[in-house]
């Protein structure tokens, strides 16, 4: 198991963000993006790491980047340390496994989902609605049940803290553009589409993902994270059911967990038993070793 890592303070390195799992330090000209064991709920950061998170996350990452290069490019220069500028050495123990030296783009200000299942805020608006995001879905689906084709199902992006809000691709296009909104919309349904095929080969179904895309020289890359339990709902194939939740490879565990408190969804976050944590670690390790064959 790896040191964990509930957040970095690098003394000779200039600290640009900090969101819920990443530390991102400015290089000048590149980024550095530190994935720490912070795991959040509900938008709440909770008080205990994750043991492995950070290296799961990156490593998932990378994978699927390299899968999808053909497609988009990413914003990666490197996930070795000894590639890093000097001023990043003295950090190395830390960094390995769980960073990655990448283009510094400008993010579109909207997120990037996918569904290819119902599930989720997207069965609850169905239930409510029939639709998705404006999108009018089939009568008679039952929760978790393969939709005909994926829909891309676009969400602001809220301050830490606060909720996405699922947006139209029509308001989508208001907000970045006609150009940069289709560009990232069909990389999107490409890179899902891909990613869906070569997971259920390896036991897991993808049932819906976000992405985030930036602008860098003038091009649209994808940039943050690519598919990982943390972005991702990832089912058990072997054991998927529609007609209700499945059983999953990601955060879904814990979020299941606090639905059982009383708890207002809110900061300050509950404290989390040990057998919660371990078993979250442990569904982030399959996870990592059914997609890309790295064991923990």
């Amino acid at each position: 198991m790896s040191k964990l890592v509930m957040q970095t303070d690098f003394p000779g390195l200039k600290l640009m963000a900090r969101g819920k799992v990443r530390d991102i330090y400015d290089l000048g000209e590149t980024l550095l993006l530190v994935t720490s064991d912070r795991i959040s709920a509900f938008d709440v950061i909770m008080n205990e790491p994750i043991p492995d998170k950070g290296f799961v996350l990156t490593q998932i990452s990378a994978f699927w980047f390299r899968q999808m290069e053909d497609i988009v490019p990413n914003h990666i220069i490197s996930i070795d340390v000894a590639d890093y500028p000097a001023e990043c050495q003295p950090y190395a123990e830390i960094l390995k496994g769980r960073s990655m030296l990448v283009k510094k783009a400008t993010p579109l200000p909207v997120e990037c989902i996918v569904r290819g299942y119902v599930s989720g805020s997207g069965w609850k608006d169905y239930k409510s609605t029939g639709e998705i995001s404006g999108i009018k879905l089939p009568v008679g689906l039952k929760e978790s049940d393969r939709l005909p084709e994926p829909i891309f199902t676009p969400s602001t992006k809220a301050d830490l803290g606060a909720h996405d809000e699922t947006i139209s691709f029509d308001k989508m296009v208001a907000i970045c553009g006609r150009d940069l909104a289709e560009k990232a919309r069909d990389y999107t349904l490409k890179i899902y589409t891909r990613a869906r095929d070569l997971a259920a080969v390896k036991g897991i179904i993808i049932a819906d993902t976000k992405f985030e895309f930036g602008v860098y020289e003038g091009e649209l890359i994808i940039i943050d994270e690519c598919m990982t339990p943390d972005s991702s709902r990832f089912w058990l194939k072997e054991a998927y059911q529609p007609g209700g939740a499945q059983p999953s490879f990601d955060k879904q565990f814990l979020r299941d967990y606090l639905e059982t408190l009383d708890w207002g969804k809110c900061a300050p976050a509950p404290e989390l038993p040990q057998e919660i944590l371990d078993k979250t670690a442990d569904k982030y390790r399959e996870a990592l070793l059914r997609i890309t064959g790295i064991s923990v």
